[in-house]
């Protein structure tokens, strides 16, 4: 074994696929790439995600209460890169990447109609966001686009590497 230096960890404890966060606030929907997020229930689901206070959607999310969890496919990789390089405090990011905003259910932030799931989410948690900006979200409705078959995630791995949802193997498991 090799030590592996501290500011590294977080490239080998991915949490899962890299995924978009629309918020809405004062009537103006905003989207921000976010990689800081894991499920920690089934039932309700309940998903814990750390948005940086300097990002432009953490006061959205913290006046709001509510969001959506969209997850893009590999084919949006580009976008995703591009949405997390500039703020939404400068830019209307779904008119100049070009996504389009769908109307969600139960929440007032919009769905991102080119991902293959969004998740419309409450804040059900709120008691980590002074300390380490942690919200804990429960998805109230969920939605996926069955037009998009088989859809591989892209998976943050730091510093401008991503990694692609690779092969499904299938092993048996006992269940409950």
């Amino acid at each position: 074994m090799q030590e592996l230096s501290l500011s590294k960890v977080y490239q080998v404890l991915e949490p899962g696929p890299v995924v978009l966060l629309t918020t809405a606030h004062h009537g103006r929907a905003n989207v921000m790439t976010m990689s800081w997020h894991m499920m920690v229930e089934f039932e309700p689901p309940l998903v814990a995600c750390v948005v940086s206070s300097a990002n432009h959607s953490f006061a959205a999310l913290r006046a709001s209460g509510e969001c959506v969890i969209a997850v893009p496919a590999v084919e949006l990789a580009a976008k995703l890169v591009d949405i997390g390089n500039c703020s939404g405090r400068d830019v209307d990011k779904f008119a100049v990447l070009g996504l389009t905003p769908l109307p969600a259910a139960l929440v007032a932030p919009p769905l991102v109609g080119e991902c293959f799931a969004n998740l419309e989410c409450k804040v059900a948690d709120s008691r980590l966001v002074n300390r380490y900006n942690l919200f804990v979200l429960e998805v109230v409705k969920a939605w996926t686009d069955p037009a998009q078959k088989h859809p591989k995630t892209i998976h943050h791995h730091g510093y401008g590497t991503f990694v692609v949802d690779g092969e499904t193997i299938r092993l048996p498991s006992r269940k409950p």
